[in-house]
């Protein structure tokens, strides 16, 4: 069976085509990712503006005529934080359905963590417990638990883009403004205090983490199946304090990872400094697998 699946986040659009097979196989056909930052202002703002509404859809109905030739079995449309926290969210599902035929579903945060776990655990060899960190745009989710499934979840209200428009606003950051999103960061991690990742494996997922995977490995290019890799917490330092006096346009020169992220990685790489050192983590395990991929399992296992 071929599935579909369209992950739309604050920062990126992100396809994945994938063939599954017996036991939950994965078989990737077709990767892609695109930066519309459906989410810029809905922090401050509440509401999704027409002109990322209107760079969303450009991305979907290049998708959509991009799936056409491979007839998939399946395709699903998942929106996560920056839809789900908009208060004009119904009028850009709306929209999806009208220009481009798609179902938007939104996710819940329990579900696109839940979803993310699995999806990031299908190509990490674990024989024990995990800790799953996903930073994204508007939101960061953790999990707690095994290959098979996740059974603790957390969602915090701070991510790469949030982060930015509420505490950044000079490029480079100044050390108040850094301190503040320090603060922020902190707060939110709070809410973590409780649960127990003694013993567990810290995996880390989305464009925080392979963004700086990338970095620190020196690639030129995005590979989408790169196998994961371990990052000590001593070299996520180490790519904060370089970044975070840096400026943007001196940050795009770094590699093509940086290629839509520029202005908002070094308050990625903080969020992801601050969730190892609060968590109890010397290294995390990078995986490009995460949401796109478990929701192709979700549609295999309900097929």
């Amino acid at each position: 069976m071929k599935i579909a699946a369209i992950d739309v986040g604050t920062n990126t659009v992100l396809l994945l085509l994938a063939e599954t097979g017996p036991e939950g196989a994965l078989r990737p056909i077709l990767h892609e990712q695109r930066f519309p930052r459906l989410g810029k202002g809905v922090d401050s703002g509440g509401h999704l503006a027409a002109e990322a509404m209107g760079r969303a859809l450009e991305v979907l109905e290049e998708y959509r005529r991009l799936l056409a030739p491979h007839r998939p079995d399946r395709v699903v449309l998942c929106g996560t934080s920056a839809v789900r926290d908009a208060r004009n969210h119904a009028e850009f599902v709306d929209r999806v359905a009208r220009e481009t035929g798609f179902s938007l579903e939104i996710l819940s945060g329990d579900d696109e963590a839940y979803w993310t776990h699995r999806g990031a655990l299908s190509n990490v060899p674990l024989t024990g417990r995990a800790t799953v960190v996903d930073i994204g745009g508007g939101s960061t989710e953790i999990t707690i638990g095994t290959a098979g499934a996740a059974e603790s979840a957390i969602s915090l209200q701070i991510g790469s883009v949030r982060l930015t428009e509420r505490c950044l606003h000079h490029d480079p950051p100044t050390d108040t403004e850094l301190e503040g999103a320090i603060t922020e960061v902190e707060d939110a991690l709070a809410t973590a205090r409780g649960f127990s990742f003694a013993g567990s494996t810290l995996v880390g997922v989305a464009g925080t983490a392979t963004s700086l995977a990338r970095l620190a490995r020196g690639d030129a290019a995005f590979d989408p199946e790169a196998p994961p890799y371990r990052m000590p917490s001593a070299v996520v330092e180490h790519l904060f304090r370089s970044l975070r006096s840096m400026p943007s346009a001196t940050i795009r020169t770094l590699s093509a990872a940086m290629e839509g992220r520029a202005d908002i990685i070094t308050a990625g790489a903080l969020i992801l400094r601050e969730v190892m050192a609060h968590l109890g983590f010397n290294e995390v395990v990078v995986t490009e697998r995460g949401l796109r991929h478990g929701l192709v399992l979700r549609e295999a296992e309900n097929s």
